[in-house]
C-alpha cells in the first residue's frame, strides 16, 4: 500500500504530496488526478534518469515522482491549446514558505533549477529565509516580501512584486494557513482565534485564487494554481482544532467550485489543482499541544509511514 507521508523533521523528511481535484482539461506538464507527488531530497528510484519527469508505477497504477508538483502531461487531445509552452525553468510563487512545509517545497523548486518567490506576514522571517536560501542557491533565484493574505492590498503588491521580478508566474501555491497556534474544544477558544483561522484560511484563499487567476489570464502561457488543504478536507471531524478543519474542508470546494467557473468562461490555459500533503511534523501541527499530545501524534505518523494508513 503506498506510504502517504514520513515523520522526519525538515528539511531532510520525505513528504508525499497527493495531487487530487484536478481539473477535466489540464494544460501540458501537469498530471491526471491522483498522483503522488514527492518533495522529499531522498526519492524512492525512478525508471528514468530525467530527474525531472522520472517516475515509475506499483502495480496499483499509482505514479511516484522525484520532482514536486510538476510532471510530464499525460493529456487527451481534447487538452491541446494554442498557448505558449510552459517550459522549466519555472517561476514559482509559495505563500507562507518561510518555514515547514512551504519552506520545504521552496528548497525543492530551487534545487531543480527553477526561480522562486517566498512570502509571508513576517518580514522578518522573509528576511531570514530568503538569505538562507541565497547562501544555498544564488541571489538571481529566490526573492522575498512580506505578504498578509487576508488583506487584499498585500495580495495586490504581491503580485506586482511578482511580475517585476519574475514578469510572470507559472506555479502559484497557497501554501498559507493558521490555526492560530491554539489546540482546545470550539468551546473555548477565543474570538480572536477563530477570526484569525477563518480570515488566514479561507479568506486569505480566496483572495490569492482572485489574484492568482487575474494575473495568469493575461500570460500568455497562463498558469497553475495549487491549494494546499489539511486535516478536515475529507470530511473527517477535527476535534480541538474544529475552526481549522472546516476551513480546510472549504479548500476543497472552492477549488473544485473555481474549477467550474474557468470551465464555464472555455478559460483552458489557467488551472486550479488540490494538494494533499497528509500528515507532517511541523510547527504548526505541533502547535498548542501538551507532551501527551505530541506522542499521540507522533505515533499516528509512524503508523501512517508503516501500514500506509
Amino acid at each position: 500500500m503506498a506510504i502517504p507521508c514520513a515523520s522526519l523533521p525538515f528539511p531532510s523528511s520525505s513528504l508525499l504530496l497527493k495531487a487530487s481535484s484536478f481539473s477535466s482539461q489540464f494544460p501540458p506538464l501537469l498530471s491526471p488526478s491522483h498522483l503522488f507527488l514527492t518533495v522529499c531530497s531522498r526519492h524512492t528510484p525512478a525508471k528514468s534518469t530525467n530527474a525531472r519527469n522520472s517516475y515509475y508505477t506499483n502495480n496499483t497504477g499509482i505514479a511516484y515522482l522525484n520532482y514536486p508538483v510538476v510532471v510530464k502531461a499525460q493529456t487527451s487531445s481534447s487538452s491541446a491549446l494554442s498557448r505558449e509552452p510552459m517550459l522549466p525553468p519555472f517561476n514559482v510563487l509559495i505563500t507562507g514558505s518561510t518555514k515547514g512545509i512551504g519552506y520545504a517545497l521552496a528548497k525543492e523548486f530551487l534545487k531543480a533549477g527553477d526561480n522562486v518567490i517566498i512570502c509571508s506576514r513576517s518580514a522578518e522571517r522573509v528576511e531570514s529565509a530568503v538569505q538562507s536560501l541565497r547562501e544555498e542557491f544564488g541571489e538571481q533565484r529566490v526573492w522575498g516580501t512580506k505578504c498578509d493574505v487576508k488583506e487584499g492590498k498585500d495580495v495586490k503588491d504581491l503580485v506586482a512584486f511578482a511580475q517585476e521580478s519574475l514578469k510572470y508566474i507559472d506555479i502559484w501555491i497557497n501554501n498559507a494557513g493558521s490555526n492560530a497556534y491554539s489546540y482546545k474544544p470550539l468551546a473555548e477558544a477565543s474570538d480572536e482565534d477563530l477570526i484569525e483561522v477563518v480570515t488566514t484560511n479561507t479568506l486569505g484563499l480566496m483572495i490569492c485564487c482572485r489574484e492568482a487567476i487575474k494575473m495568469m489570464l493575461n500570460q500568455p502561457r497562463g498558469g497553475h494554481i495549487f491549494n494546499i488543504d489539511g486535516a478536515g478536507s475529507d470530511g473527517r471531524p477535527t476535534p480541538r482544532f474544529a475552526a481549522y478543519g472546516a476551513t480546510k474542508r472549504s479548500v476543497v470546494h472552492l477549488t473544485k467550485s473555481l474549477q467550474a467557473e474557468l470551465r464555464m468562461q472555455d478559460v483552458q490555459n489557467v488551472v486550479v489543482h488540490n494538494l494533499s500533503p497528509g500528515m507532517v511534523t511541523t510547527d504548526l501541527l505541533m502547535s498548542g499541544a501538551t507532551t501527551k499530545q505530541v506522542r499521540i501524534k507522533d505515533h499516528l505518523l509512524l503508523e501512517s509511514v508503516f501500514y500506509g494508513l
